[in-house]
């Protein structure tokens, strides 16, 4: 058995998270009591109770996903998890990642994401930029749809290629709306705007890299004990400069998660486990290398269950 841990991103997220393990692993709290510290508000009391509407702000959104993710870590490790081969997360996941695997201290992450998330909203006026998810169509289509639909003023590109037949297009609203149209017109099954408040992972956010640079030439980065697959590149880098670099490219570049689960696959990793609230990752895995063993653990059940799976 080989074992990667994977932590999502923006999007799992929902009011009450984690509550159902929180009741069983007083670790769980720990990390939300920490990033409250570095934030100025408690993280955790706004997670269980909401507003909704207050947890879905990418600056919120960002810290609080980065917490679950180390949160669940640290059960892992209270529970006796076997230590993985190698790590992963998709898109803002990758700091969680990069946590759990030492390369970042956490209450500097936590500072980090917060900025993340006000630059890249920041970025691009609110109803400039859309997201749209294009289900039942491959990647050179979708490319295509999206090369038809650019003109020399507005962008759309691909933001996430996160299975076979399921990518995220981002970009300038009309140009989004244009390539929805066309990759429906190649054959695509379903084209679904996305609820996001900014288009993330296109070169509109060019201008949130660059302010995240100054702040990630400042993070006291090292490299991993545990090897951490990067979504720009899907390498494993273990300086902290190409750590850096690989961080800020990452913010206009598109998360190549298919090709992230091929490698961890061809590294000869047999299981892959989701850490943090939901299943979406998962169910990802199933679909990009089905040979793979995919396991969540988001609540005590799925803990234990996934203990014993490989055992």
């Amino acid at each position: 058995m080989m074992l990667a841990l994977v932590f999502p991103g923006q999007g799992s997220q929902s009011v009450g998270m984690l509550a159902e393990l929180a009741s069983e692993f007083a670790q769980v709290e720990h990390p939300f009591a920490e990033a409250s510290d570095a934030l100025g508000y408690d993280l955790w009391r706004l997670i269980q109770n909401g507003p909704d509407s207050e947890l879905q702000l990418t600056a919120v959104t960002q810290p609080a996903m980065l917490a679950a993710g180390v949160a669940v870590w640290r059960v892992w490790q209270a529970a006796g998890g076997p230590v993985p081969a190698v790590m992963a997360g998709h898109s803002l996941g990758e700091y969680s990642a990069l946590v759990c695997a030492g390369a970042l201290p956490f209450a500097q992450a936590v500072q980090l994401v917060r900025l993340r998330g006000e630059t890249m909203q920041q970025a691009v006026p609110v109803g400039a930029g859309a997201m749209a998810a294009v289900l039942g169509l491959d990647r050179a289509a979708v490319e295509a749809a999206c090369v038809v639909a650019a003109t020399v003023d507005e962008i759309v590109s691909v933001a996430n290629y996160n299975a076979p037949l399921q990518s995220v297009i981002a970009g300038h609203t009309d140009a989004v709306a244009r390539a929805g149209a066309a990759a429906q017109a190649a054959g695509a099954k379903r084209v679904v705007p996305l609820p996001v408040s900014a288009p993330f992972h296109c070169s509109l956010m060019r201008p949130a890299a660059d302010r995240m640079a100054q702040a990630l030439t400042a993070a006291q980065l090292v490299a991993p004990t545990v090897p951490v697959v990067n979504n720009v590149d899907v390498a494993t880098a273990g300086e902290p400069a190409a750590i850096r670099d690989a961080l800020i490219r990452q913010i206009y570049s598109p998360v190549r998660w298919v090709e992230v689960v091929e490698a961890m696959n061809a590294r000869g990793v047999t299981h892959v486990v989701e850490c943090g609230p939901g299943k979406v990752l998962a169910g990802l895995t199933r679909r990009i290398c089905g040979e793979l063993e995919s396991l969540a653990v988001h609540d005590a059940a799925s803990l234990r269950q996934t203990l014993a799976t490989l055992a």
